[in-house]
C-alpha cells in the first residue's frame, strides 16, 4: 500500500485562476472570515480552510473543482454546516466550496411526485414547497429548519419520521454530480444487474464528488395525523414501551424518547412544550393514515404505555397542539445550550431490544468521566444520541469528552449495533471504522475511493482511517469521464 500521489499544490496560481471567472466578492481569503468555516456542528475539532468560494451554479462548481484539481489543491463541499461528524471541516487547508447560495426549488411535479432542486435548498423549505401540492418531503432531521438537502444527501441523513419513511437514500430519484476530477455526470437508476451509483454516492460525505442538482421523491401528505406524548417513571420503562408498540404490530411514523435532563432543559428554554417535569422520560409517538388507522394505533400505543406504568398520556390532533409537542423534540439540542456552552452529540445505533441495557451502560460512562450526559433519540430504529455537555475552552474536559465518546461508540458496536445512524463518519468516527469493517473491507472502500478520486483531493482525511488514505500502487491513468469512472467502480466491486 502506498500513499496517493498528488500533483504539487499551488494555492497562489489557483487564486489567480479563480479570479479570472469568479467575482472577488465571492472569494474569501481573509483569515477572520475563513475562521467561520473552520468547523461544523462538531465543534470539538477545527481546521482553517485555504480559502472559501461562494458558488451559485452547477457550472461554477464544475469550474471550481477543475481549478482545484489542476493546481493540486484539496476541496470540501459545504452547505449549512450543521453536520455533526466533522464532515465539512477543511483538513489539509482544503478550500471550502460553499453551496448555500444554490437554493432554488427548480420544479415540483405533482403527478410524478418528485421535486428537482439545487443542493442548497433548506430541508424545511422543500417540505413547505411540496405542501402546496398536497405532498411532503419525508426525511426530517432535527436541524431541518437550517440543514440543506445537499448536506442530507452527503450524510444520508435521517430524522424522527424515518422510522416509517426511511433515510434520505430512499428518496433520491437521480443526482447530477461533479466528480472529483471535474467531470459532470448523472447518477440514476441502473439497468438490471448493474451497481446502483446512487447508493454509492448518497452518504459518501463529499469524498466521491459534489451533488449540484437532485430529483427527490415526495410522498402524499397523510389524511390524518395524531401526536401522542407519554411520560414514564424511568427511561428503561419508556424503552420497553417502544418494544411493546412494535411487537404489537403497530407502525408509527415516529417514536422518540427524551430523558429527564433534556426535558428540564427544553422546559426552561424558548422551545418549551409542556413536557411533565416529574417524568424521568417522555415518549413522543406520531401516527399517520386514515382516521380508522389512527384510532387503532392510538389504542395499541396507549396499552403499551400503560403496561409500563406510564404516568400520563396526552394526544394532539390539531396542528397547533401537535407543533407544540414537537417543538420540544426539534429544539432539544438547542435547549441543551442552557446546560453548558458546548455540546457533543453522538450517533450510534443498537438493536431496539437492547435500548434500556445500552442506555444504562452509557449513563455509567458519563458518571465515570464526571460529565453531564443526557439522552434524546430515535427509539423506533435504535438510533441513540447521547449528548455530552461541556466547556470546549477546558482542554482537560475536552479530553474526557473524547474518551467518553470513544467508549460509547464501542458499547454500541459491542451490543450488535453500528457507528452511525444518520450523522455519518466524517472525522469523528474515522478511526473507529475498524470496529465494524475488517482490513479487507476497508481496503475495498479505499480502492473505490481511489477509482473515483485518483488525486485524493475530495474532502481529504474523512471516513477512511489513515488520514488521506492509501491505495494499491499502480498506474491509474488520467482523470476520466463519468462513464469511465462507472467502469472503474464496477471493477472494484467485482
Amino acid at each position: 500500500m502506498t500513499p496517493i500521489r498528488r500533483r504539487r499544490r499551488d494555492d497562489r496560481r489557483l487564486l489567480r485562476a479563480l479570479e479570472r471567472w469568479l467575482p472577488p466578492s465571492r472569494i474569501i481569503r481573509d483569515p477572520g472570515e475563513c475562521a467561520l468555516y473552520d468547523t461544523d456542528g462538531l465543534t470539538l475539532h477545527r481546521a482553517p480552510p485555504g480559502g472559501v468560494l461562494l458558488l451559485e451554479s452547477a457550472d461554477e462548481v464544475e469550474e471550481a473543482v477543475r481549478c482545484c484539481v489542476s493546481h493540486g489543491v484539496p476541496f470540501v463541499p459545504r452547505g449549512a454546516g450543521t453536520g455533526l461528524s466533522g464532515g465539512a471541516i477543511p483538513l489539509d487547508h482544503a478550500w471550502v466550496l460553499d453551496l448555500s447560495r444554490m437554493d432554488r426549488v427548480l420544479e415540483i411535479d405533482p403527478l410524478e411526485r418528485t421535486a428537482r432542486i439545487e443542493p442548497g435548498v433548506v430541508n424545511l423549505d422543500l417540505d413547505r414547497a411540496a405542501a402546496a401540492q398536497g405532498l411532503r418531503y419525508a426525511p426530517d432531521p432535527s436541524s431541518q429548519r437550517a440543514c440543506t438537502v445537499g448536506g442530507n444527501i452527503a450524510e444520508n441523513s435521517g430524522g424522527p419520521h424515518c422510522f416509517r419513511h426511511g433515510m434520505t437514500t430512499r428518496h433520491i430519484e437521480s443526482l447530477e454530480v461533479v466528480l472529483p476530477d471535474g467531470t459532470r455526470t448523472i447518477l440514476a437508476a441502473p439497468s438490471p444487474g448493474r451497481a446502483d451509483p446512487r447508493g454509492l454516492f448518497v452518504g459518501s460525505e463529499g469524498t466521491l464528488g459534489i451533488a449540484v442538482e437532485a430529483t427527490v421523491a415526495l410522498v402524499a401528505r397523510p389524511e390524518a395525523v395524531r401526536t401522542q406524548l407519554a411520560s414514564f417513571p424511568s427511561l428503561a420503562a419508556a424503552c420497553r414501551a417502544v418494544s411493546r408498540v412494535i411487537a404489537a404490530g403497530a407502525r408509527p411514523a415516529a417514536l422518540e424518547i427524551l430523558d429527564r435532563l433534556t426535558i428540564k432543559a427544553v422546559e426552561a428554554s424558548v422551545f418549551r412544550a409542556g413536557y411533565p417535569l416529574d417524568a424521568e422520560a417522555v415518549l413522543l409517538v406520531e401516527a399517520e393514515g386514515s382516521a380508522e388507522e389512527i384510532e387503532q394505533e392510538t389504542a395499541v400505543v396507549q396499552a403499551a404505555c400503560e403496561a409500563e406504568a406510564a404516568l400520563a398520556f396526552e394526544t394532539a390532533d390539531d396542528p397547533v397542539a401537535r407543533e407544540r409537542l414537537w417543538r420540544g423534540r426539534k429544539g432539544a439540542f438547542g435547549a441543551m445550550g442552557r446546560v453548558a456552552r458546548d455540546l457533543y452529540v453522538l450517533d450510534g445505533v443498537v438493536p431496539r431490544t437492547r435500548l434500556a441495557e445500552v442506555i444504562e451502560r452509557i449513563t455509567k460512562v458519563g458518571e465515570r468521566h464526571d460529565l453531564v450526559l443526557s439522552n434524546v433519540f430515535h427509539a423506533g430504529d435504535g438510533n441513540l444520541h447521547p449528548n455530552l455537555s461541556f466547556d470546549a475552552r477546558d482542554p482537560e474536559q475536552c479530553a474526557r469528552v473524547l474518551a467518553a465518546g470513544d467508549e460509547i461508540l464501542r458499547i454500541c458496536v459491542e451490543a450488535g449495533g453500528t457507528l452511525s445512524g444518520e450523522h455519518g463518519i466524517g472525522l469523528e468516527k474515522r478511526d473507529h471504522m475498524h470496529l465494524v469493517f475488517d482490513a479487507g473491507e476497508l481496503a475495498t472502500q479505499e480502492r473505490l475511493r481511489a477509482a473515483v478520486d485518483p488525486a485524493g483531493l475530495a474532502n481529504p482525511g474523512k471516513v477512511i482511517p489513515g488520514g488521506r488514505g492509501c491505495v494499491e500502487a499502480g498506474h491509474r491513468g488520467p482523470p476520466g469521464s463519468g462513464e469511465r469512472t462507472a467502469r472503474r467502480i464496477e471493477e472494484v466491486l467485482g
